[in-house]
């Protein structure tokens, strides 16, 4: 198509995309591409649903051109584009119309196509050069929604702006937004990137301001970087693993200095610190999804069948069988939010909760009829873990001195001490650390090992999904309200408690010099946390505590430029290795106003205790040969 024929269909609107892709030949540079594969499927109307695959071995991706002669036009500070004849060949990736039927919430809205227009008929009049625009693009990866920030005249406003700034783009659709953003960072290491469990935050700050789009692109956009299929090479991802983080790139094409495409670059642990694959991105995906849903009525992503599939592609490879004898997930350590070597391997709070958490909100969102089998065995599971986790992990001053005088080498089905935990593990701090009224989950549970660190996410995320029992959750938040000095301090939230010090230190994190005493994981503190707290407290009716956490946060997080974490054992000292504009201490502080301020949308998060799980755990503890009392129950036995 000549160019001046490509300008008047952009102008009058014939051409119904800002872009347009074709599939490309085998590119070395190329890190993902797309492969696609159809399934046809009656559903609801004789819907024509196709599936876009994403493998990391064909080399089938999204082109995209600069403008000949006229220098582009731009979507913010997007990618300049040529406009190309003849049909599309490769679905927009995230596009509803590429999977099923458009709804109300597909495609770009009129308003939209229209400014768009209007910035392609300036940007064409500009005779700036646009490889110039694209390499800057390349190297920052952010697009600014608007260009002229307006002056923040609160703490709100100026999150809002710093959040807006932060988003990425991806062939003109805000798809995440990335780790950090300050511009006189040197050192940003993959910080420009997108993670998935960074995001969550962002995506439900969106959510609650009513903007969906990011939070459906995003969703559609993740789930095709999931790990479809399986291979032989032990370095590749296992199936239906989600990436940790993400980076959009924009690489030229061989033989065509104008030309360039824009890939996605997955990272599913090969490139971090510590080559550990993540753990929990299968699993916020999969809480975020259900929060979409609730939040704008748009049910019809989660039916989608690459949707469905991709979440049983994650319930599928968390369910599978293995060596181990527990219902807890076994992991490795640096497989969460702590992500580097902090002990936490075996069978961490933190991914139970949101492995809890994601079983629920799968059961809600799966279609029963074509999931017949996982749905019997996600229902197991959550009864056995539901168990395990409230009965073994639970303490309290009660049960200290249980654990006390526990007797060890035990031999019997019905023996007290399970674990064989040696009464000598009780650390000397905590005796004296834990209140009289509250309690806590501990970090960890394996054979003679108990970790009884107090880890916020991790028990947070208990109340929130139900996981803990409604006296535990009120326990919990006795415990934060006791130690508020300790566990809040000058900053929320310590991320654990207490720091790994001395030669355990040493021992444990293998001398990490970011995690010393009191900074990073080991004991830092995160405002991000806030947000979880506010809806554990919500869920509780104590708002009162996230509300206390937040006029403390709200002291100086803006002045200090809103860093990544805090350092020291009151949070005195911004983190010494802490990157500023973290993306989610900004969206983490901005959820919490939200919540607070309508505190019945903290529903999309929270996951309420069914029935049919309270009575499964009657009947196990009425079986308990711990306790003395009786329950009545239905009459099922249960392996845990």
């Amino acid at each position: 198509m000549a160019t001046s024929e490509a300008i008047l269909q952009v102008l009058s609107g014939a051409v119904p995309r800002l872009f347009y892709s074709e599939p490309c030949s085998n590119n070395s540079n190329s890190r993902l591409s797309l492969k696609h594969r159809v399934s046809r499927r009656q559903k609801k109307g004789s819907q024509l649903m196709q599936r876009v695959d994403f493998s990391r071995s064909s080399r089938n991706c999204m082109r995209v051109y600069a403008l000949d002669g006229l220098h582009g036009f731009s979507h913010g500070n997007a990618l300049n584009v040529r406009l190309e004849s003849g049909s599309c060949k490769c679905q927009h990736a995230g596009s509803v119309d590429a999977v099923t039927a458009e709804d109300e919430h597909g495609g770009r809205s009129s308003n939209s196509w229209n400014s768009q227009k209007v910035e392609a008929a300036q940007q064409m009049n500009n005779e700036n050069g646009s490889v110039a625009s694209m390499e800057k693009l390349a190297s920052t990866r952010t697009i600014n929604s608007t260009p002229n920030r307006v002056s923040a005249d609160s703490t709100d406003d100026e999150a809002w702006n710093l959040l807006r700034e932060s988003l990425v783009y991806y062939c003109g659709n805000p798809i995440g937004t990335i780790a950090a953003n300050d511009p006189t960072d040197t050192s940003i290491l993959n910080y420009d990137q997108v993670f998935i469990r960074d995001f969550i935050p962002s995506g439900i700050a969106f959510l609650l301001k009513g903007e969906y789009d990011i939070v459906r692109n995003f969703i559609l956009y993740t789930l095709q970087l999931q790990s479809w299929e399986k291979t032989m090479d032990c370095y590749s991802p296992g199936q239906g693993l989600m990436p940790a983080s993400f980076k959009v790139r924009t690489v030229p094409l061989d033989g065509d200095d104008s030309a360039y495409e824009e890939v996605l670059d997955p990272d599913f642990g090969e490139a971090a610190i510590g080559r550990v694959a993540p753990v929990d991105s299968g699993l916020w995906w999969i809480i975020l999804l259900r929060a979409y849903g609730k939040c704008s009525g748009d049910l019809s992503v989660q039916e989608r069948v690459d949707v469905q599939t991709g979440i049983k592609m994650i319930l599928k490879l968390c369910l599978a069988d293995g060596f181990d004898m527990f219902p807890t997930l076994l992991v490795t350590d640096g497989s969460c939010m702590i992500d580097r070597r902090m002990g936490i391997h075996g069978h961490p709070l933190e991914i139970q909760a949101l492995f809890y958490s994601a079983l629920l909100c799968a059961r809600e969102m799966l279609a029963p009829e074509e999931s017949a089998d996982l749905m019997r065995a996600l229902n197991n599971r959550l009864i056995a873990l539901s168990f395990h986790i409230r009965e073994y992990y639970w303490t309290d001053m009660s049960k200290i001195n249980e654990i006390y005088r526990y007797k060890t080498e035990e031999y019997s089905y019905d023996a007290v001490n399970k674990f064989n935990i040696y009464p000598d593990q009780i650390p000397p701090w905590l005796g004296e650390w834990m209140p009289n009224k509250g309690g806590y989950l501990i970090g960890n549970l394996q054979p003679a090992h108990m970790d009884f660190r107090f880890f916020s996410l991790g028990n947070l995320w208990s109340i929130v999904s139900s996981l803990a029992t409604i006296d535990q959750s009120h326990a919990i938040l006795d415990l934060i309200e006791a130690k508020w000095a300790d566990l809040v301090a000058d900053m929320p939230l310590k991320i654990c408690y207490p720091a790994l010090e001395g030669e355990e230190w040493r021992i444990i994190t293998g001398s990490d010099p970011k995690n010393t005493p009191w900074s990073y994981h080991n004991g830092g503190s995160w405002p991000t946390l806030l947000w979880q707290l506010t809806v554990a407290c919500i869920k509780m009716n104590r708002p009162w505590i996230a509300e206390n956490a937040v006029k403390i946060a709200e002291r100086r997080i803006s002045r200090d430029k809103w860093p990544e974490y805090y350092d020291s054992k009151r949070a005195r000292f911004i983190g010494k290795q802490a990157h500023l504009y973290q993306t989610w201490s900004i969206s983490g502080y901005l959820v919490s106003k939200l919540l607070l301020a309508n505190p019945d949308a903290a529903k999309i998060l929270v996951n309420v205790e069914d029935v049919e799980l309270a009575n499964a755990f009657s009947c196990m503890l009425s079986a308990n040969p711990r306790r003395n009392r009786v329950r009545k129950g239905p009459k099922q036995s249960f392996i845990v």
